[in-house]
């Protein structure tokens, strides 16, 4: 599915947010890349690409209903508000529900259940730690307990210059 309307409807959802729309474009590119580099299937793919455009739609609601964007509201707010726009921009049922439960689980490191969740959550890495100037202590950290996939460690490694 082309995810240029959903693209445009989040830039529109955070409009004169420009830090929020930046930072799910570079998860969504992130996560596209590791996804076709770790060759995985073009179902999860897809799923995969719209999680990374959606992943962090909770952040909105928290801040109004919170107060703060924790992830552990982020993980409460975000599926509804996914549902209600992948909903209107007519995606499949099934893409809906997996998406939806990605969302929902995108701040929980345990458990994680499917290929599209790992390259979500280390695509979502590699950008935080960048946009929070995280240390080398917390990069090598994230490296061995986060990241799984050959193509995740390769850009992490490289981008932060660590072994």
């Amino acid at each position: 599915m082309d995810n240029n309307r959903l693209i445009l409807k989040m830039t529109e959802y955070y409009a004169g947010q420009p830090r929020e729309i930046q930072h799910f474009m570079k998860v969504h590119a992130y996560a596209r890349m590791i996804g076709e580099m770790e060759d995985i299937p073009l179902k999860e793919q897809d799923v995969l690409e719209v999680a990374a455009i959606v992943h962090d739609i909770g952040i909105k609601v928290s801040l109004e209903k919170y107060g703060d964007c924790s992830g552990e509201h982020q993980e409460a707010e975000g599926p509804a508000a996914a549902e209600q726009m992948l909903k209107e921009l007519e995606y499949d049922g099934a893409v809906i529900r997996r998406v939806s439960y990605l969302v929902g689980h995108h701040h929980t490191y345990h458990n994680i259940d499917g290929l599209d969740y790992q390259i979500l959550v280390e695509a979502d890495f590699l950008v935080n730690l960048f946009e929070n100037e995280a240390s080398g202590e917390a990069v090598e950290a994230a490296l061995e307990k986060i990241f799984k996939t050959g193509t995740g460690k390769a850009l992490c490694r490289t981008m932060f210059a660590v072994s």
